[in-house]
């Protein structure tokens, strides 16, 4: 599949088969993760968590052996990184026929950190089961999907701009289709973009119940998951450089893709 159908075609998978990942695909994981960068240059570090040996679960998930999760430094950006890398790791294991799903809420943090060996310098912000989609969804999967409307995104309209936040953007630009249906805590969809001329501007709209605190803003997380989508469908330039376009308080510069 090519980056656009690997975007288009994951789902969050809660219920999984029973089947522990083959020692091919396991081992292709931890091969791939050992590369994976983002362009802050901070650096993510994956482990792989037996959910058995460890004594991991999250409410909701089905048949999951195995767990991952990402740990990151506490510096400035780190969760537009992690969000970058974590996406990576996720498209690399749906390319691969395995299941995700993220999770940041839903789970016993204190075993799963112990289990990650988190360090006090680091930041744990998201874990994800790893396993092979059962062929049907439990009721909870369903419930929980259709309660954060988890297949409906807003309109390309509400979210995508042309040179400023006042003007729409009119017609379609396929590739911001990749940004459009990026994964978000909720579903809330804090990512909002203004094209101008050659370049993608990356802005969180800070959503209610989701300003920035500690111990991080899980909205960033998200911003990196589109930046790595926008890169990857694109293969533009990341830039970090506020071009300063007038927007309201709730609204805050991200980062740039350049084309």
């Amino acid at each position: 599949m090519d980056n656009m159908e690997l975007i288009m075609t994951r789902k969050s998978v809660r219920t999984f088969d029973g089947r522990p990942l083959t020692n091919e695909d396991r081992e292709k994981l931890r091969m791939f993760i050992a590369t994976i960068k983002n362009p802050y240059d901070i650096p993510v570090d994956f482990v792989l968590l037996d959910a058995k040996q460890h004594g991991l679960s999250s409410p909701g998930i089905q048949g999951e052996h195995l767990y991952i999760a990402g740990k990151v430094p506490k510096v400035e950006h780190c969760e537009e990184a992690f969000g970058f890398s974590f996406e990576q790791m996720v498209l690399y294991a749906w390319s691969l026929g395995i299941g995700t799903t993220w999770i940041g809420g839903t789970m016993k943090r204190e075993l799963f950190e112990a289990a990650a060996e988190l360090k006090e310098n680091e930041l744990m912000p998201i874990v994800s089961p790893l396993g092979y989609p059962a062929k049907e969804k439990s009721e909870v999967d369903m419930k929980l999907r259709t309660n954060v409307h988890g297949d409906e995104r807003l309109s390309a309209s509400e979210l995508f701009f042309e040179n400023d936040f006042s003007t729409p953007m009119q017609g379609s630009d396929k590739k911001l289709e990749a940004v459009r249906w990026t994964p978000t805590a909720a579903n809330m969809q804090p990512c909002r973009v203004v094209k101008a001329g050659n370049k993608y501007h990356l802005y969180e709209k800070h959503m209610k119940g989701y300003k920035p605190g500690a111990p991080w803003d899980v909205q960033k997380i998200d911003l990196g998951i589109a930046l790595c989508h926008l890169m990857r469908v694109t293969g533009g330039e990341f830039e970090l450089s506020d071009p300063e376009i007038p927007c309201d308080s709730d609204t805050e510069y991200i980062a740039t893709v350049a084309v």
